[in-house]
C-alpha cells in the first residue's frame, strides 16, 4: 500500500484530526480484487446469515455511537447532537435493510397469464458483485450508509471512498463492520483525493457506482463509468423549495423552515433554500421567521462551512441577493469564515444565482406569491428536483401539491421527514440525479432482476415455438388472443 498521506482537519479550528493514506490506482486494484472474492462469499451466504451479521453490525454501530458522533464533529465541525441524530437515522435504515432484504429481493412466483398457462414464472433479485460508493462530507455517515447498508443487504461487497474532508469517518465505519464480519473484507474503505475515486469508478470489476456529490462531478463520474458500461446511481445537488399555503400553521412552518435551511450550516442537499409564501400570510410568516432566526447563532446552533471553497459561493450568492432583493436578516457581513450567520432575503429575482444555483449555506430567499398554484409553478421552475416541503392545513390540497411538485420526495407539514422513513425511496430528478437509495427501491437498485420461466406441460394443440408449427396452431393462438384482448373497452 502507498506511503503517501494527507491530513483531515477540523474546519472550525484547523487542527489535524487524523492522517490517512493517499491510496493509488495500484492500491485500488488490490482492494477491488479482495472485494471480488469477498463478494462471492457474501453472496453465497443464506439471507438469514447476512441478516444476522448486518443486525450485529447495527448493534456495534449503536454501541459506538458517541465515539462516532465525536469523530463526525471533529471532521465536519457540526454539533455533536446533530452528528448523533445522523447516526441514529443510519441505524434505523440499516435495521430496515437487513430485515427486509429477503422479502423484497427473494424469489417469488409471478402470474404467467392465460397464454402462459403451462408455465411457471419466477422473479428474484441477485447481487451485482462489487459496489463502489463515493460519499460526501456533509453527512458522512447517513448519506453513504444509505447506499452501503442497502448494497450489503442485497448481497454485494462494498468499496467505499469517503470525501477527503471526512476520511476518518469512512475508515471507522469499515473497521466497525469488520468486528461483525471478520471472515472476509466485505466492506472496505479507500482514502485519498479525487484520483483515488477516479481509479475506483474506472475499475471494470466494479458492478455499480453509487455517487453522492455535485451535479458537475456526477457528470464526470458517469463519463468514466460509460467506458465500462458501469451503471450509476447519482444523488446530486438540490435547490429545494418550501411552500407556505394561506391556511398554514405559521409558527410551525417558520420553525420547520428555519431548521431545514440552517441546520448543518445549510450544507444539506435536501435543505430549504427557496421559500414561496402565499400573499395572505407572507408578512406574518416573514416576521415569525426573522424573529426565530435572530435567536440562532453560528458556532452554537450549527457549525462552520466544512469545505473552505464553498464560502466564496455563499458570499457571491448573498451579495447578489442583497443587491437585487430586500434584506430581512443578515447580509454581506454574515460571512465570517469559517462561519456564516443566518441570512434571509426576500424579493430576489427568480433568475438570480441565489435562486437558481445551489448555495449550500445558511441562507433563505423568500418570495410572495398570489396563490399556492403560483408558488408551485415557481418551485417547479428549477433544473434541480430533489426534495421539497408543503405547509397547509388542507390535507387534500397539500397531498395534491406534493404529488405535483417536481421532486423525488416531498414532506407535508414537516421538514425532511421522508429521510427518516426507511421504507421510502430517496433520490431526485433532473440535475438532482437519478436512481434511488433507501426502501425497497434502494435494495433493488443494488441487485439485478433474474427472470425464469419453466414449462410445466406442453400446451396441447398449440405448439407455437417450433418449426413444426402448423397453420392450425397459429389460428388457435389468434382466436385465443382475440377472445382475451379484442373487445374494446367502453
Amino acid at each position: 500500500m502507498t506511503t503517501l498521506t494527507f491530513d483531515s482537519l477540523n474546519p472550525a479550528t484547523g487542527e489535524v484530526v487524523g492522517r490517512h493514506p493517499k491510496h493509488t490506482a495500484a492500491d485500488v486494484d488490490k482492494v477491488v480484487g479482495r472485494a471480488e472474492e469477498a463478494a462471492r462469499w457474501w453472496a453465497a451466504l443464506s439471507p438469514a446469515e447476512r441478516r444476522r451479521r448486518l443486525l450485529d453490525y447495527k448493534a456495534v454501530l449503536t454501541r459506538h455511537m458517541r465515539e462516532l458522533a465525536r469523530l463526525v464533529h471533529d471532521e465536519t465541525g457540526k454539533p455533536v447532537a446533530d452528528a448523533t441524530l445522523e447516526i441514529v437515522l443510519t441505524v434505523t435504515h440499516l435495521d430496515w435493510a437487513a430485515r427486509n432484504a429477503q422479502k423484497v429481493l427473494g424469489r417469488r412466483r409471478v402470474n404467467t397469464g392465460l397464454v402462459g398457462l403451462n408455465l411457471v414464472g419466477t422473479l428474484e433479485y441477485l447481487p451485482l458483485g462489487v459496489v463502489a460508493v463515493i460519499g460526501p462530507w456533509n453527512y458522512p455517515v447517513f448519506t453513504p450508509m444509505g447506499s452501503i447498508a442497502y448494497a450489503l443487504a442485497a448481497g454485494n461487497a462494498v468499496v467505499f471512498k469517503p470525501s477527503e474532508l471526512t476520511p476518518g469517518v469512512g475508515v471507522r465505519l469499515a473497521e466497525l463492520f469488520a468486528e461483525s464480519v471478520p471472515e472476509h473484507p466485505v466492506f472496505q474503505c479507500l482514502t485519498g483525493l479525487g484520483e483515488t475515486g477516479a481509479a475506483l469508478v474506472a475499475d471494470p470489476r466494479v458492478a455499480k457506482v453509487a455517487f453522492t456529490g455535485s451535479t458537475a462531478t456526477a457528470r464526470r463520474v458517469m463519463a468514466a463509468c460509460a467506458e465500462n458500461l458501469t451503471p450509476v446511481v447519482a444523488e446530486c445537488g438540490g435547490k429545494d423549495a418550501f411552500i407556505v399555503d394561506a391556511d398554514a400553521d405559521i409558527a410551525a412552518a417558520a420553525d420547520a423552515c428555519l431548521w431545514g435551511a440552517l441546520s448543518n450550516a445549510g450544507q444539506t442537499c435536501v435543505g430549504v433554500e427557496r421559500v414561496y409564501v402565499v400573499d395572505a400570510v407572507h408578512d406574518a410568516f416573514v416576521r415569525e421567521l426573522s424573529a426565530r432566526a435572530a435567536r440562532v447563532r453560528a458556532g452554537e446552533h450549527y457549525g462552520p462551512i466544512t469545505m473552505p471553497g464553498q464560502v466564496e459561493v455563499i458570499r457571491r450568492h448573498i451579495d447578489d441577493a442583497v443587491a437585487t432583493g430586500k434584506v430581512v436578516t443578515g447580509g454581506p457581513g454574515a460571512v465570517r469564515a469559517p462561519y456564516v450567520d443566518p441570512v434571509i432575503v426576500e424579493d430576489v429575482p427568480e433568475d438570480s444565482p441565489a435562486v437558481r444555483e445551489e448555495t449550500f449555506g445558511p441562507t433563505i430567499t423568500v418570495r410572495r406569491t398570489r396563490d399556492v398554484q403560483e408558488a408551485l409553478d415557481l418551485a417547479n421552475a428549477s433544473a434541480y428536483g430533489l426534495g421539497g416541503t408543503i405547509f397547509s392545513r388542507n390535507t387534500r390540497r397539500a397531498a395534491d401539491l406534493a404529488r405535483r411538485m417536481r421532486s423525488g420526495m416531498t414532506a407535508i407539514n414537516s421538514i425532511i421527514s421522508f429521510a427518516a422513513v426507511p421504507s421510502l425511496p430517496f433520490g431526485g430528478v433532473g440535475d438532482s440525479g437519478f436512481g434511488r437509495i433507501h426502501g425497497g427501491d434502494g435494495l433493488r437498485e443494488f441487485a439485478r432482476p433474474k427472470a425464469v420461466s419453466r414449462q410445466r406441460f406442453p400446451m396441447p394443440g398449440m405448439n407455437i415455438t417450433s418449426f413444426g408449427r402448423g397453420p392450425a396452431d397459429l389460428e388457435r393462438l389468434v382466436r385465443l388472443v382475440t377472445l382475451m384482448h379484442g373487445r374494446r373497452k367502453r
